[in-house]
């Protein structure tokens, strides 16, 4: 059990969360109502995606006091706290992309030489400020028009359509294309919540003296780039990129890797 903690949380999360949401729909509950753009929590706290709302103020829209403030408190959160969390803690989509990937693995199709030849880890950050341009072009929210995230939310609330196309085409390209192709190389509000995170308290932990260069965290790992540390020197993971998914830590057999908080470096 302790080399899939991590995993089992941010499963029962993920999981309870879309429960919720669900059951306000069929049962009228009140804890959870609306969707990951914009929610109320005990029918009372405003919370607002960032990257939605910034999406929606490009279009020209004037957004309620309400939605503003619970974009604020969102980004608060992530910015002091949570980091890229949502990615990994919350989002449905990453259950789809993590069974795609854990295939891979099984199958032996992880090879870096293919799996980043056409496509780089910063295209999401242009695809963010794309989404931006276009919402302020069109009028409308851009991405949450076509958004993965929405599409299952909905689907998972109302029951899928057409929309089950859009989720299967992302689990095939994460299983045959490239390795964490969405959320690693294409997902714009992981890039946003990458911006907003970056230098948030909770961070991985790594003790090179425990350490045995086993790798195992690095293969796991969404974003295998922010564990440049293994086994060269005991500083937290500080990169932005980091989604706090716990899964390092769960198979670290050396108890090299622990979640504490941020170690500030002076340079």
């Amino acid at each position: 059990m302790k080399h899939i903690k991590y995993l089992l949380l941010r499963r029962t999360t993920q999981i309870s969360l879309m429960c919720l949401y669900f059951a306000a729909n069929a049962y009228g509950w009140h804890i959870l109502e609306g969707t990951f753009g914009t929610s109320y929590l005990f029918g009372t706290v405003p919370l607002a995606d960032p990257y939605t709302t910034v999406q929606v103020l490009a279009t020209g829209f004037v957004l309620g006091t309400d939605v503003l403030l619970g974009a604020a408190i969102i980004t608060v959160f992530y910015f002091v706290i949570g980091g890229r969390a949502f990615c990994a803690w919350v989002c449905p989509i990453n259950m789809v992309t993590d069974l795609s990937n854990w295939i891979r693995r099984k199958l032996n199709l992880d090879k870096e030489e293919v799996n980043y030849r056409f496509i780089k880890r910063s295209a999401r950050y242009w695809i963010m400020v794309v989404g931006l341009l276009v919402s302020a072009f069109v009028g409308v929210a851009a991405f949450e028009v076509v958004s993965p995230i929405t599409i299952m939310q909905r689907g998972i609330v109302f029951g899928f359509g057409m929309g089950a196309a859009v989720i299967l085409t992302i689990f095939l390209f994460d299983l045959f294309g490239v390795k964490n192709g969405w959320c690693g190389h294409l997902c714009p509000l992981g890039a946003a919540y990458s911006i907003i995170g970056s230098k948030s308290l909770v961070r991985v932990k790594h003790d090179h003296v425990a350490c045995t260069d086993c790798m195992d965290c690095k293969v796991v790992c969404p974003e295998n780039q922010v564990l440049h540390m293994i086994n060269k020197e005991s500083i937290s993971v500080t990169d932005g990129e980091c989604t706090n998914c716990g899964r390092c830590v769960d198979v670290c057999n050396d108890d090299a890797l622990e979640f504490g908080i941020r170690q500030f470096v002076k340079n």
